[in-house]
């Protein structure tokens, strides 16, 4: 099954920390939903632009992406 990796950018020079502090926030969510959902985490890709992403079987991208409003998404590959 394919899965699709849901991305949150941020930039600027606090981005590594606002980053991981959605990372909390993504988290919170699938404890609430009780989401089956184990890869999630967030990335420093440059002093002034880190991510936070969660990774979702296709299918049940949809309503997740709804709810979250990703910035961007791409096929995860591990």
């Amino acid at each position: 099954m394919r899965q699709l990796k849901l991305i949150w950018d941020f930039h600027g020079p606090d981005a590594s920390k606002i980053a991981e502090h959605h990372e909390i926030h993504l988290k919170e969510y699938i404890k609430i939903e009780k989401l089956d959902i184990t890869i999630i985490g967030f990335e420093v890709l440059n002093e002034a632009h880190a991510i936070a992403f969660l990774v979702v079987n296709e299918p049940d991208m949809k309503p997740i992406r709804d709810a979250l409003k990703p910035h961007r998404g791409e096929v995860y590959l591990n």
